[in-house]
Parts: C-alpha cells; structure tokens; sequence
C-alpha cells in the first residue's frame, strides 16, 4: 500500500481479537443515517479483517507466491540475482486495529492523521502466510525488498515493527520508503537484481500505469497483463480502501418485485 493511495484512501486488515462499535454508531451506521462519515467503511472494515473468506485469499495468494518463486529460483543460473519486491501494509502486515479504532470513534481515516503514531507506537499483526513465504523466499537465497510508502522520517520504527514480528532480510538497505513514487524505488532494486514478483494490495505496486489513473484505465491494464496476475504479479484483497472507494455503483434498472421464497 502506498501513501498516496491512503491520502484517497485507507488501509485494512485482519486482526486476531473482534472491536465492538458503539452502539449508537452500529445503529447509525446500520441505518444509514449519516451522522457519522465514515460509517459508509463499516461492511468492508468487518470483511477484510474478520471474514475466514479474507483469511483464505492471502493464504491462496501466498500459496501461488511460494510456487512461483520455485518456479523461477529452478529456472535461474544464479538465485543470488533473483529479488523479489514486496509491499507491506495490508500485503506483509495487518493495520486493521487502527481502522477498528478510528472508526469507532468516527474518525474520518481515510485523511491519515492517525497514521504517523500508528507507525511508531501501533502493534500490526502478520497478514497469514506472510512469514513462511519470506523464510521460504530467504532460505532460497533471493533477494527481498521491501516497498512501502511508509514515513521514512519514521523509519527506525517501521524496521523495529517488521523485525519484532520476525520477517528476513529486514535491514535500512532492504527497507525502501516513501520518496520517490515506487516505480522509482522499483527500478533501483533492478539495477542490481532481476526482480522475479511483485506482491502488493494496491495496483501501483505492480506497475506505474496504475498510479493516480481513471478507473477504467486501470481496468484496461489489468486487462492487458492478464498473465501476469497470479504468476509474476501476486496481489492481495483489500476491501478497506482503494481508488475505487468513491465510485458509484451500478444498479440493475428495473423496478423492485418482492417475493416470498
């Protein structure tokens, strides 16, 4: 995930232990009142952190990962020169505690004024399959780095946080934050490595076209990459934000017929 995606946007989760909403807010929320701004965030908040259907996509999308980078560790002449980059909110690691929170509390999070003490003082979880995928990646001898648009201000705190939750190769060279876009930060890493897969939440961490483009645009791509999702492009679901957040929905035009089953 990036920051300019989260200044449109926010980032999600799953998180071992359930938050509870107030009460007055789960039934404005529920009832669609619009006292509260954010309450719009409160189906998708409890889909990406609690849903076992979440749960099972970051497994399966690591599950592909794992048998990709065999793949392509079998097809190289040298592995040492193989790297793979990663981004890592919502993809590495689960922020969804701080959503929980601020939505609770109605904040309006998607401004990301709570997001700097998050990464300072906050307690992520690992997303599942995380830490297995990267021993596994890091036992082969290839190359990790990690992408994110995190504050490099902050950066002691970022590197303290992913090496407590004992992810490899985690280090101030490996770790690449927020400056240049991540197109930049991708094309350093393929100065010196072939970069074998990327993994990312967030289209534009798999390639500069993505980024602050139209949706339709971004469909048209996805749509001309099509062999890439799943095999060099590994991307994770995330129902909490996206450049899609605003967009209206499509409805089916016809009149509403009720009937009893």
């Amino acid at each position: 995930m990036s920051k300019t995606s989260r200044l449109a946007c926010l980032p999600v989760v799953f998180m071992a232990s359930v938050v509870s909403l107030p009460s007055a807010f789960a039934e404005d929320a529920g009832a669609g009142k619009g006292e509260c701004p954010v309450a719009e965030f409160t189906m998708a908040l409890r889909y990406q952190q609690q849903s076992a259907e979440v749960r099972a996509l970051q497994l399966q999308a690591y599950n592909m990962a794992t048998l990709k980078l065999d793949a392509a560790v079998a097809a190289a002449k040298d592995p040492a020169k193989l790297a793979i980059v990663t981004d890592v909110d919502e993809t590495v690691i689960d922020n969804s505690a701080l959503l929980a929170r601020d939505l609770a509390n109605c904040h309006t999070y998607d401004s990301w004024d709570t997001w700097l003490p998050w990464e300072r003082d906050g307690e992520p979880t690992l997303i599942p399959g995380a830490k297995r995928f990267f021993e596994h990646a890091d036992s082969l001898g290839v190359t990790i780095r990690y992408v994110s648009d995190r504050s490099d201000e902050q950066k002691d705190a970022t590197l303290a946080t992913l090496k407590k939750l004992g992810l490899p190769q985690v280090s101030a060279q490996s770790v690449l934050l927020l400056g240049p876009p991540k197109v930049e930060r991708r094309a350093l890493v393929a100065k010196d490595y072939q970069i074998v897969m990327l993994l990312g939440d967030s289209l534009h961490d798999f390639d500069g076209r993505f980024r602050k483009t139209p949706l339709p645009q971004q469909r048209a791509v996805v749509d001309e990459e099509a062999d890439k999702w799943g095999a060099q492009w590994i991307v994770f679901p995330n129902a909490g934000y996206g450049s899609w957040s605003k967009e209206p929905l499509q409805a089916w035009d016809a009149k509403t017929v009720i009937e009893k089953w």
